[in-house]
């Protein structure tokens, strides 16, 4: 089920087409990428679904009902461009955006307490919001981003700025918040990230959303099958091996083992070169070389390949 959809979501400013006819659909409880580079869209389908904006045309679904005003309340908004009273105290602060989300002063003080804890913040309550690093204030932000538990969360570069140790830390909670049952939707253009965390994606690149699916499933349909496999004990030129039907994309000797990369053209599986390796050498390892998300936003984006390779547009 999706708890958000877009249907051919259009937003026009004077001459400039921000977003064309964008469709995506979010499946509840899961974590979705939205991806794509500097002034694709993203942001501006972002403020769409935060009611900031209103498309030119096209629509927006929240569980299941046209997008309005009160559905704002189930929904937490982490922007890129953070945004804090640099005079104010940050436990005052950060009660009083709670109270803002509709969370009582009492309970807004139980739930940041315990947020504060978590993050180890703790003692920085009563201290004023420029005596903070920009990763403790970025801390803060997304504690008031998830104060008011909303079901729907939205990350815009939600690690920018952390350093690796904090940036799990966010990663852990991300993960935490969707087995607690928040869906979240984030824009980054950290393709590692989007690789560990997210279940599906959507790319627009040029105000279109060019690929859409699961992650794993678009990672398979741009697979080139290349593997790499493991030999021990070769003593005959590998090339003289192997049939025409294999290239050979890169090999590497150390000592007694050597490791090859090999294209298979024409065929699906790896049994035939096993077979034809076994009688000269030790088989140690083998794998197949999957394309990263990296490898395939560069791809798409450069190339804008999505729409003519044999991947489907949506998976």
């Amino acid at each position: 089920m999706n708890i958000l959809s877009t249907k051919d979501v259009t937003k026009r400013y004077a001459a400039h087409t921000a977003l064309n006819r964008v469709s995506i659909e979010v499946p509840e409880q899961s974590i979705f990428g939205l991806l794509g580079p500097n002034g694709a869209g993203k942001t501006s389908l972002i403020r769409i679904i935060n009611m900031i904006t209103a498309p030119d045309e096209g629509e927006v679904f929240l569980n299941g009902e046209r997008l309005r005003s009160s559905h704002q309340e189930i929904v937490g908004y982490l922007p890129e461009e953070r945004g804090l009273y640099k005079k104010m105290q940050v436990g005052e602060q950060a009660v009083y955006l709670a109270q803002l989300k509709g969370v009582s002063k009492k309970e807004a003080v139980k739930r940041l307490k315990e947020w504060f804890d978590r993050f180890e913040i703790g003692g920085w309550w009563n201290r004023k919001v420029e005596e903070l690093s920009k990763g403790m204030q970025q801390k803060i932000q997304f504690v008031v981003t998830v104060i008011h538990e909303p079901r729907l969360l939205i990350f815009d570069e939600p690690f920018s700025g952390f350093d690796p140790i904090n940036t799990n830390i966010i990663k852990e909670e991300i993960l935490r918040l969707r087995q607690e049952g928040a869906t979240i939707i984030f824009s980054t253009h950290n393709m590692e990230s989007v690789e560990e965390l997210c279940d599906n994606i959507t790319l627009i690149n040029k105000s279109n959303n060019i690929l859409s699916g699961k992650v794993r499933d678009i990672r398979g349909a741009y697979k080139s099958n290349t593997w790499e496999i493991s030999l021990h004990g070769l003593k005959e030129d590998l090339s003289t091996l192997i049939s025409k039907d294999y290239s050979i994309k890169e090999q590497k000797q150390d000592h007694d083992l050597l490791r090859a990369v090999i294209k298979l053209n024409g065929h699906n599986n790896p049994n035939p070169l096993i077979q034809s390796l076994m009688p000269h050498a030790e088989i140690h390892s083998l794998h197949e070389i999957m394309p990263t998300m990296n490898d395939i936003f560069i791809s798409c984006v450069n190339n804008d390949t999505a729409l003519r390779m044999d991947a489907p547009k949506n998976l």
